[in-house]
């Protein structure tokens, strides 16, 4: 049987200790545990590994998350970027150089995120239909010459078909960042930090990431609820707490430089 020689990372903590997560289960299924490799107080999250590389699939990310949301139940954490890996037989040195020599970087960044939590809030138009039908009632430009394609053969109008498609698409964007200005208006001051994500469907009007003080989440969780009433009819909102800091630290590792 070969012994596998790597080390895969999943975040950074603050532990003097060598400790095991007994209940955390490896990327890729690879037997043995998780668990810290220590050095001066600061700790890497590692498991075993054979591979070199692991794909970005569903399961392989989610097994990344779970080991970092395990962790998180105990621990301030800084999430290591997804498929990083101390490969060969020095692997061990090689994640204790890392924590040796970033440790002011470490330290700097998980006293900022100490007693912290991420929270997400998606917004979508629940009829998006009804909502281009709106933009073509208020917007007169587009509401004409809409009307004047009716009844018109596709091939005849192809031109003016395509740049009705631009108007509605720019009159989209701009009712949306609108209207995602709104939506934050009563979180952002809430939260420590936000972070605006890009929008990935065309019903999206705000995907967004907040950083908050553990201290003032019943606050923020009320601020959504009353959002929700305000604006539930026609948005719904997506709603998701305590995920590990992605979107406010990235620890990236070039293996050479450590």
């Amino acid at each position: 049987m070969t012994t596998p020689t790597g080390r895969y990372l999943y975040c950074i903590i603050r532990c003097s200790e060598e400790r095991t997560f007994e209940d955390a289960v490896p990327i890729g299924d690879q037997p043995g545990p998780v668990y810290t490799v220590s050095q001066d107080g600061l700790a890497v999250v590692v498991s075993d590994t054979l591979a070199r590389d692991h794909e970005t699939t569903r399961a392989n990310m989610l097994a990344h998350q779970r080991v970092q949301e395990r962790v998180m139940k105990e621990f301030t954490l800084l999430p290591v970027r997804f498929d990083t890996v101390a490969k060969g037989a020095r692997a061990l040195e090689d994640v204790r150089r890392l924590l040796e020599r970033r440790s002011q970087e470490f330290e700097g960044l998980l006293t900022e995120m100490e007693g912290k939590v991420e929270l997400g809030l998606k917004a979508l138009w629940r009829d998006e239909h009804a909502f281009f039908e709106e933009i073509a009632t208020h917007e007169e430009a587009i509401g004409k010459l809409r009307d004047s394609l009716r009844g018109k053969s596709p091939q005849a109008t192809h031109f003016e078909r395509i740049r009705l498609g631009e108007m509605v698409k720019r009159a989209l964007e701009r009712r949306r960042k609108a209207k995602a200005t709104e939506l934050l208006l009563p979180l952002s001051p809430i939260a420590c930090r936000t972070v605006e994500n890009p929008v990935v469907v065309d019903r999206m009007i705000l995907n967004a990431a907040f950083l908050v003080d553990g201290e003032r989440e019943g606050e923020f969780d009320r601020a959504v609820g009353k959002l929700d009433e305000e604006v539930g009819e026609r948005i719904a909102l997506r709603y998701v707490g305590h995920a590990p800091p992605y979107n406010f630290v990235n620890i990236v590792v070039n293996w050479e430089e450590v």
